[in-house]
């Protein structure tokens, strides 16, 4: 469903449940609204996903927030629900991951939540973030660089998380 997509992705960003939904509701709501611009050049996922970003950047702007991953007890709450089965271990990796993440430049963490975590195209991800395919292409091998050097920046073994 498009709404728990939307909704992931927008919890990726501000790791908190009740901004994401509402985040998620202003996404729709400027989605109905725009409608009539939608003019297919990308699939509807995408285009939400795009609004999605657009929503959530204006949030960070309102709120003069700069913080993507906040990791405490709302995460662990919701990370919980998102997949039970998890194991503590698998949770400690993700955690590292998604620490790993939040050390790099916004232009990494964006091309790697998108086309790793959100698993877009590179087509996708370019009409989303305003970019072309080629940069695409660019940023996500010097983010996942970036993003081996930050994991083994802590303990100097890389660990093969994606």
């Amino acid at each position: 469903m498009n709404s728990d997509r939307v909704y992931r992705y927008i919890f990726l960003l501000v790791r908190n449940k009740e901004n994401a939904e509402d985040l998620t509701q202003e996404t729709f709501y400027k989605a109905f609204k725009g409608l009539s611009s939608f003019n297919e050049e990308a699939s509807p996922v995408t285009w939400l996903l795009k609004i999605a970003r657009n929503v959530t950047y204006d949030h960070f702007r309102r709120k003069r927030v700069v913080r993507f991953f906040s990791w405490g007890d709302e995460y662990d709450q919701e990370a919980a629900s998102i997949a039970p089965e998890a194991s503590a271990e698998r949770k400690e990796q993700v955690m590292e991951l998604h620490n790993a993440i939040n050390g790099l430049k916004k232009d990494y963490r964006d091309v790697i939540i998108l086309r790793r975590i959100q698993e877009l195209s590179i087509r996708d991800t370019a009409y989303i973030l305003g970019w072309t395919e080629a940069k695409v292409k660019t940023k996500s091998g010097r983010a996942m660089d970036a993003l081996k050097q930050e994991l083994a920046g802590k303990d100097g073994v890389i660990h093969e998380s994606f």
